[in-house]
């Protein structure tokens, strides 16, 4: 056995589902249900310098992911991408320690195959046969490419208006697309009546309980790569949110490990595009839930979730960490896309530039200090947004 995995909990009431069986979602209060591992045992059996010896990719944390039988790994080398130094940025802000968390290098060109093996490999196990995805675009590619590995019949809703790379991906790696038009919201509620009425799995963002679990990985990453003491900040492009939950339960699962040098954990701050920007008018706000944003719209389309299923979790998650939310204009993305491109390198979605954009606006409100190691991130390779409006 390979995982410390004992049950599900619902992030809001608590209550306890079996890993046993295949969940959803809390019925009782329509929460995302978490995964929790039996840490004091783990505490005791593991040491955190052990993972560092094994073959690269996010199954080298396997005691900490949900599968319990190895064989049911479906992998794609996922996992273990670059952290970069930003320096041409670091003297332009002012700062002495950015980097940017790399995903495009990631299966499929995205952050999403972290959250998709992890899903994808627990319905293999528990007998799944087919899936069903609502994508902005790079998790239905994903889970296209993870499904075929894994035997699995898939399907794909996507706006019409979705990036052709993400289009293609799906196809070719087998799964049925079919084009909404409309936003991710519309794409998820037939996805929703397709699965209820055909018997397919959903893998709707925060729907399951395990994308968040190879998302949380991440985390787990940066610990090793920051020698244990966290970077004191985290700028998260948020859309449906499942990276930065996962991160901060990472950090609270290294806490009660045992395996972090300082008890400081990041003030994570959440990024969203002007034209979509539920979170951030709730945490202005001093809501505990957002509200559901009319005609949504920005070139970053992984940004273009008028509600998120988790954003209780994902604001509760943010004050923990004394973090914050903000939006950035589809023109300061597109600035700042260029800036990362011709200063470092770096040719991000979209999603990543939205970082970029915030952090300056951060430095310039003093929010960030020059001594803070910051982390920032890009999600995709900006190759996947060629021919949609205003990337590249």
């Amino acid at each position: 056995m390979a995982t410390y995995l004992t049950h599900l909990e619902c992030s809001a009431c608590g209550r306890q589902f079996s890993a046993e069986a295949i969940q959803t979602f809390c019925p009782d209060c329509t929460s995302p249900l978490l995964a929790r591992y039996d840490l004091v045992q783990a505490r005791r059996q593991l040491k955190r310098e052990q993972f560092q010896g094994r073959a690269r990719g996010m199954w080298r944390w396997e005691e900490m992911l949900p599968v319990v039988d190895p064989g049911n790994q479906v992998s794609l080398g996922e996992g273990d991408t670059p952290l970069l130094r930003l320096p041409n940025f670091e003297r332009k802000l002012g700062l002495s320690q950015l980097y940017i968390k790399d995903e495009s290098s990631n299966p499929t060109g995205s952050f999403k195959a972290r959250g998709l093996a992890a899903a994808i490999s627990k319905a293999k196990e528990l007998g799944v046969q087919k899936v069903i995805i609502p994508t902005a675009g790079n998790a239905g590619g994903a889970m296209a490419a993870y499904a075929a590995r894994a035997g699995m019949a898939a399907l794909v809703f996507m706006p019409a208006d979705t990036p052709r790379a993400n289009l293609e991906e799906c196809r070719i790696t087998g799964a049925e697309v079919v084009l909404v038009e409309g936003l991710i919201s519309d794409a998820a509620r037939m996805a929703a009546e397709r699965a209820l009425s055909e018997g397919w799995f959903d893998l709707s963002t925060f729907k399951e309980p395990y994308r968040v679990e190879g998302k949380k990985i991440l985390g787990y990453e940066l610990a090793e790569a920051f020698a244990w003491r966290l970077p004191e900040v985290i700028i998260y492009p948020t859309g449906g949110g499942t990276g930065l939950v996962g991160m901060w339960k990472a950090f609270t699962e290294l806490e009660e490990l045992g395996w972090l040098a300082s008890s400081e954990k990041p003030r994570m701050v959440a990024v969203q595009a002007a034209g979509c920007a539920p979170l951030v008018k709730a945490y202005q706000a001093g809501a505990d839930q957002c509200e559901f944003w009319q005609e949504a719209h920005t070139i970053a389309s992984g940004l273009r979730v008028p509600k998120s299923f988790a954003d209780r979790l994902i604001l509760a998650d943010l004050h923990a960490s004394q973090g914050t939310a903000l939006s950035v204009s589809d023109a300061e993305i597109v600035h700042a896309q260029h800036l990362l491109g011709r200063m470092e390198g770096i040719f991000s979605a979209p999603e990543g530039a939205a970082t970029v954009a915030a952090l300056q606006k951060l430095v310039e409100q003093k929010w960030i200090q020059p001594a803070e190691r910051v982390v920032l991130f890009n999600t995709a390779s900006g190759l996947k947004y060629l021919d949609a409006h205003g990337a590249g």
